[in-house]
């Protein structure tokens, strides 16, 4: 008899997630629905606006992505109105691009996805000795692995143990549960690594800022070009860059690289992680500019898993869809004729799994109608997975240099084969990869800002021109921490008429579409066996590895300016919900 279990909320991501799947009695997952419950009204903000301002507005849409949405914002303007920018700000949003990318995903693996390899606790029984002797085994000169550190570690966190909570930040999880796979050393490796990124991501941060002016919600583009024209003029602070720059990627290359390796060692041999992506196809668009012609990642779609060709992308194929979503047309419709006017439809009376095993009462998802606010985009009726997973089978079917020298390295440390990339794991790693590409050639991006103002080029901008006669309609394409961003842009008596974006995780989290199919979380569940159903950390370690950011995904206003509603909440009261629907596993 098929059995639900209702994960709600979905822990350590940016938004609101719920996940509901169906097991049979061999606890396999036979169907899966993935479904956000805030709705995304930022489209109707802009409406109306100086073309100008989009850019300011949109970065507002999430607090983690905010480089993106602003870049892509003011972008997707440039592109309506033809505005070609300078070289200079060209490298310098670049910077700016790589700053952020070492520093979302240092913090993706360690403070939100890492709980889900590493447990806490077998790490506080661990050896320091031996586990400082284990991590040369992953790299030459490792970091924050000495005896005497790794024994301040488990003092330190040993010390989160006070009250009935137990572990403090660490309370709530799954930790002891069969499917975790490192020795209590190599726990004790990633929990001395998890503490150290706590300082290495403020130097990531800082790097945004010496351009961007702060971090998060950076400040310094606008549409023509960057306004830190000082900061790019200065050798001291091009040098501050560079020192952090060094500092972060030497972390990069000797710690999250090393615990990769490790993890690749031992978790290839644990089912639930070799599985994990059925979608198939991938799309990934170029980014981040090195010189005049190079960028770290590829423009691409591949089919099929087959990395023998890449696909060139059509935009007109671009759709999304509503069939499953809690809005109004259903058909679907191309970004620059998107609309976003809700049709929320609700919940039925059902019941889940609860945490002790027992069936409970709950409120379901209507799987058979309106289940979510993500959209399900589509490219050409097919579903995609987006994000670093995607760059790296998209950079290596475009032979990219650099995305197959970091990948066939990779490989040959691991001793796994290419199709290995196609898992929970190589997700992980692939995240880290984009990463390493950043880390190993974002210099070169340096390089050629210098060059540009060593030749006399300082021009940072380009005058902002509109004809409030014309009608313009332009986007940003491009891939972003998360995935393939893309912002369409239309505009009339110079303001905006319609905007629409279609962001990563509505790609990755977006519901069934009108024939059935699957978007990549659904699908990477499907065939997913998990041990106990009263603590899927499987489920979590799955769709933990897509990074999920619900926030750009969704959001809800009041157009009118009217208060929707204020709510004040009891942690404790939370913590004992979120358990009792099956998702205990959160910090």
């Amino acid at each position: 008899m098929a059995t639900r279990i209702v994960v709600d909320p979905i822990t350590r991501i940016e938004g609101h997630l719920r996940i509901e799947v169906m097991v049979d009695d061999n606890n396999v997952v036979t169907d899966a629905f993935s479904a956000s419950t805030l709705w995304r009204g930022i489209e109707t903000i802009v409406k109306n606006r100086d073309p100008r301002d989009v850019g300011f507005m949109v970065q507002r849409i999430c607090g983690v992505c905010t480089y993106s949405h602003y870049k892509a914002g003011i972008t997707a303007v440039e592109n309506a109105l033809g505005i070609e920018i300078p070289p200079a700000a060209t490298y310098t949003r670049a910077l700016m691009n790589i700053s952020l990318v070492l520093h979302d995903h240092m913090v993706h693996f360690y403070h939100l996805h890492g709980l889900d390899w590493c447990d806490i606790v077998a790490a506080l029984g661990a050896d320091p000795a031996k586990a400082s002797k284990l991590a040369f085994n992953y790299c030459e000169n490792p970091i924050a692995t000495g005896e005497d550190e790794l024994r301040a570690v488990q003092k330190r966190v040993a010390e989160f143990a006070n009250g009935k909570s137990g572990l403090g930040p660490f309370a709530n999880g799954y930790f002891g549960h069969k499917t975790y796979r490192f020795s209590p050393e190599q726990n004790l490796i990633v929990l001395s690594h998890y503490l150290k990124a706590l300082e290495v991501q403020r130097v990531a941060a800082q790097m945004m800022a010496i351009f961007g002016s702060k971090q998060p919600h950076p400040q310094s583009l606008t549409v023509g070009g960057v306004t830190c024209v000082r900061d790019i003029l200065d050798p001291s602070r091009m040098g501050d860059w560079l020192t952090k720059y060094k500092y972060v990627a030497d972390y990069i290359n000797r710690a999250y690289y090393s615990d990769i390796v490790m993890a690749a060692e031992v978790y290839q041999h644990e089912p639930s992680v070799m599985g994990g992506e059925n979608v198939k196809n991938f799309l990934c668009y170029a980014e981040i500019p090195v010189n005049a012609t190079e960028t770290l990642y590829s423009t691409g779609i591949v089919l099929d898993h087959d990395i023998s060709k890449v696909v060139p992308i059509d935009e007109t194929k671009i759709t999304e869809e509503a069939t499953h979503s809690w809005y109004k047309d259903n058909g679907p419709l191309h970004p620059y004729d998107g609309k976003t006017e809700p049709n929320y439809t609700g919940f039925i009376d059902g019941q889940s799994l609860g945490a002790d095993g027992k069936m409970v009462d709950s409120k379901l998802l209507k799987t058979s109608e309106k289940y979510s606010w993500i959209k399900s985009p589509r490219y050409d009726s097919k579903p995609m997975e987006v994000g670093p997973l995607a760059t790296v089978v998209v950079g290596l079917a475009a032979g990219n240099p650099r995305v197959k020298a970091v990948a066939t390295k990779l490989l040959q440390d691991t001793g796994l084969p290419v199709e290995a990339l196609f898992s929970t794991l190589g997700r992980t790693a692939a995240r880290m990869l984009e990463c390493k590409l950043s880390a190993d050639y974002g210099i070169e991006a340096f390089n050629s800002l210098v060059e540009t103002i060593k030749s006399g080029d300082k021009r940072t901008c380009t005058p902002y021109k509109i004809d409030k006669s014309k009608e313009y309609k332009g986007r940003y394409i491009g891939s972003v921490p998360r995935g393939v961003l893309s912002h369409w842009v239309r505009i009339k008596n110079g303001v905006v008429e319609n905007y629409q974006c279609v962001v990563p995780s509505t790609w990755n989290a977006g519901p069934r579409d009108s024939k059935g199919q699957k978007g990549a979380y659904e699908h990477a569940l499907v065939g997913l066996k998990i041990n106990d159903l009263t603590k899927p950390i499987e489920i979590i370690r799955i769709i933990h590895s897509f990074d999920p950011c619900i926030a750009c995904a969704v959001h809800m206003i009041d157009a009118s300016g009217n208060e929707i509603g204020q709510y004040k909440i009891d942690p404790l009261t939370m913590g004992a919900l979120a358990s009792a629907q099956g998702e205990s596993h959160g910090i």
